[in-house]
């Protein structure tokens, strides 16, 4: 028998490589990654590519498929056209301005926005971005899916240099009027089908009972991309129930002050994240996660991931996407509030305490216990 001869490997084997990593480090842009991070004080440098100073946010549990790039349109300034072959969800952190975006017979449209708002960029449609002000910078958060893509394809020269366009992906001036259609769903997911939503802030949701008392939710399909994202809400002196999905989601603050709590089954020890508005973190795939609201104000948040309601990606997605609400008892995924550890509901009592505010929850109405 031939004996296997003895390879010597070099510097840089080529196996278990990452194409995207390679990529976001070659664009010589600040790369952040922690469990959760604040946007707004996330350092940016000029951005080539993108034409805007910009840093690369890799959260913790953003699993394979999703990324967030920070963009600071300087005053007056204006972000380079491009098209590319991966998706996006926009959202408004600071500033005003607008963007344009080509169809595909060549019309374009413009729409404005501001602070709050939310709206995606379906697969390689030509688009650009403008700050309406001459004195303070316009901050975006970007959610893609540019990792998938990357990794897929490995040719960054492709990814941004297609000129095909895509079925599906065309463009009206409806799109981006912040109306919509409501598309009824079973189990209490029921959607609202728009491109642009105005301010997320001001968006009405619908009540949501079961992750917990006054929690209510909406469900956005932007335009046709295969990304998720929904709003919800806390008010003042309540928190959700806990409760696990895949990876992926990624979680930004829109209004409010708090924390989370996140742990795996059978640990001890919590992992915390305090938060204000424009801090984003994203629970690792099966993590149990807890919001808590310990302000004077209701807090409201978006989740962003892929695979969504009309296109769940992946076989895990579809299945995911189906008992986040449903006691572990029951084969869910949520821990009821009176299954949940002790520690959780004291530990929002002292919170509430430090910051004068009373527990609303009817089922913990009780006073809140000092330091």
């Amino acid at each position: 028998m031939r004996k296997l001869e003895e390879i010597t490997l070099g510097e840089s084997p080529a196996f278990l490589r990452n194409p995207y990593l390679e990529w976001a480090e070659a664009e010589g842009v600040p790369i952040v990654e922690d469990f959760g991070v604040n946007l707004n004080g996330v350092d940016t440098r000029p951005w080539q590519r993108f034409g805007v100073d910009g840093a690369i946010v890799h959260l913790k549990g953003r699993g394979d498929f999703i990324s967030v790039f920070r963009f600071d349109i300087r005053p007056g300034g204006k972000s380079a056209p491009l098209r590319h072959l991966f998706e996006q969800i926009v959202y408004v952190l600071s500033g005003n301005g607008s963007t344009t975006v080509e169809a595909a017979d060549g019309s374009s449209h413009t729409f404005e926005w501001a602070a709050g708002s939310m709206f995606a960029i379906l697969t390689n449609v030509k688009h650009q971005h403008f700050n309406g002000s001459g004195r303070e910078a316009a901050r975006l958060s970007i959610t893609n899916d540019l990792c998938v893509v990357m990794n897929l394809f490995r040719d960054a020269d492709f990814i941004f240099g297609s000129d095909h366009d895509f079925v599906g992906t065309g463009y009206g001036a409806s799109d981006f009027s912040g109306d919509g259609q409501y598309i009824p769903a079973p189990r209490g997911r029921a959607m609202w089908e728009t491109n642009f939503v105005p301010s997320l802030e001001l968006a009405e949701l619908i009540s949501d009972e079961k992750r917990g008392e006054g929690s209510a939710t909406q469900i956005f399909i932007l335009s046709d991309v295969g990304m998720h994202a929904h709003c919800a809400q806390m008010p003042v002196g309540t928190y959700k129930k806990a409760h696990r999905h895949g990876s992926d989601y990624h979680v930004m603050i829109i209004d409010g002050e708090g924390y989370s709590l996140l742990w795996y089954e059978g640990d001890r020890d919590f992992v915390r994240i305090d938060w204000e508005p424009g801090w984003m973190f994203a629970p690792p795939d099966q993590m149990f996660h807890q919001h808590f609201n310990t302000g004077n104000n209701v807090v409201r948040y978006m989740a962003t991931a892929i695979g969504n309601s009309r296109y769940p990606f992946t076989e895990k997605n579809r299945q995911g996407k189906l008992g986040v609400d449903v006691s572990v008892k029951d084969g869910g995924m949520q821990i009821e509030f009176e299954d949940q550890d002790p520690r959780v509901h004291e530990m929002y009592l002292q919170a509430l305490s430090r910051n004068g505010v009373h527990c609303t929850m009817t089922n913990f109405a009780q006073p809140a216990t000092s330091d």
